[in-house]
């Protein structure tokens, strides 16, 4: 019986990974990637040599059955993405319905990922939270904000460097000027960065210091 590992990744830090996902990596017949070169990077930091074939959001509808049969012809494979847990706003949520479907074990191991230490970095409450992932850039995106204004849950997002200052703009304009947002910014590399205030304090910031990196937003609740 083949079995398909999704590991997680390091978000930054190249140390946040576990030692399961390590020897994993190792010992996996191949190794599905978002970016193969990407994941090569990480696996020549860790002196791990094992076979790479891309599994990115381009080709993972296109190439879904030949990864399948690949699959089915291992022991076992192991999926990442860049940076995180995969099929979490990245590849990998086709590939393993389809393992589920087609009777091929499917092991999540835990590991890094953005959300959560971001929102206990919030310092908002913790007891229910809703992940949202990239908002509509375009069609739909109103709706949902529109939606989200009555959340009686902390928000949860990601955002680009390029559009957060429109995302908070929208914060204000959807959800209050008074709403209380943190911007977690670079989480576990060397700039980390959290930004906790009203979106238009945070704005102020951006206007000095221009964001970079990965970003993700949490909003307090709706109170």
């Amino acid at each position: 019986m083949s079995t398909l590992y999704i590991i997680p990744t390091p978000i930054g830090n190249l140390e946040d990974i576990t030692l399961r996902a390590l020897r994993l990596l190792k010992e996996v017949d191949f190794i599905l990637a978002e970016d193969t070169r990407t994941t090569k990077k990480l696996l020549n930091h860790y002196e791990i040599q094992n076979q790479l074939i891309a599994n990115h959001i381009h080709n993972e509808h296109k190439a879904l059955q030949g990864h399948i049969d690949r699959i089915k012809a291992a022991r076992a494979v192991a999926l990442v993405s860049d940076a995180g847990t995969p099929a979490i706003s990245d590849p990998g949520f086709l590939l393993v319905r389809e393992c589920y479907l087609q009777g091929i074990d499917v092991v999540c191991l835990p590991g890094a990922t953005a959300i959560i230490p971001a929102i206990v970095g919030s310092g908002f409450p913790l007891n229910s939270f809703v992940f949202e992932g990239f908002l509509p850039h375009k069609k739909g995106r109103q709706t949902k904000w529109k939606q989200l204004a009555d959340e009686q849950r902390t928000i949860v997002l990601y955002e680009s460097p390029h559009r957060i200052v429109k995302c908070l703009k929208e914060i204000q304009e959807f959800l209050g000027e008074e709403r209380q947002v943190c911007v977690a910014r670079e989480l576990s590399k060397l700039h980390e960065e959290f930004l906790r205030g009203t979106a238009g304090e945070i704005i102020a910031h951006f206007d000095k210091h221009p964001p970079k990196g990965e970003i993700v937003v949490v909003i307090d609740a709706n109170k």
